[in-house]
């Protein structure tokens, strides 16, 4: 008489695993890849205030900010943001040194202001240093102009 087997052989279970390991092996970097990039544009969010300050000076002043004083903003750091800066109207957020933000790290996200004088809005361009691995740019940052109005960020 033939016993009556129950259970997995251990090929069906080799096979199972080998499966896990080729999903593992393409999920692990696109989720990589996607936390990194989320990193990013906690930068692109922050630069909201900053945004803000510009435009609420031009519609003042009638002109651009010198700095982060002259516009009345004060500079917003987090794990993830070095630091974030005005110079003529032209905002510069700094990327911290980090191993989590791969090859993002000590980069800069650059936002200058489209604006001219009597203009009722400030439309913004962000750039991005040539070596930068375009992967993890937030799509707003793509060689794209944002439009931001003075009650708006």
């Amino acid at each position: 008489m033939k016993k009556n087997m129950q259970g997995f052989t251990l090929i069906e279970l080799m096979i199972v695993v080998a499966i896990i390991a080729i999903l593992m092996a393409i999920a692990i970097p696109a989720y990589q890849d996607y936390t990194v990039r989320a990193r990013v544009s906690e930068a692109v969010n922050l630069v909201a205030p900053a945004k803000l300050s510009v435009a609420e000076y031009t519609q003042d002043k009638g002109s651009l900010p010198t700095d982060s004083a002259a516009a009345g903003y004060t500079s917003a750091s987090s794990k993830y943001v070095s630091g974030i800066a005005i110079a003529n109207g032209v905002i510069t957020v700094t990327l911290a040194t980090s191993a989590d933000l791969a090859g993002m790290s000590g980069q800069t996200l650059t936002f200058t202001p489209n604006w001219t004088t009597g203009a009722t809005r400030v439309d913004w361009s962000c750039s991005i240093a040539s070596n930068t691995n375009y992967k993890y740019v937030p799509a707003t940052c793509r060689n794209t102009t944002a439009s931001s109005s003075a009650s708006s960020s």
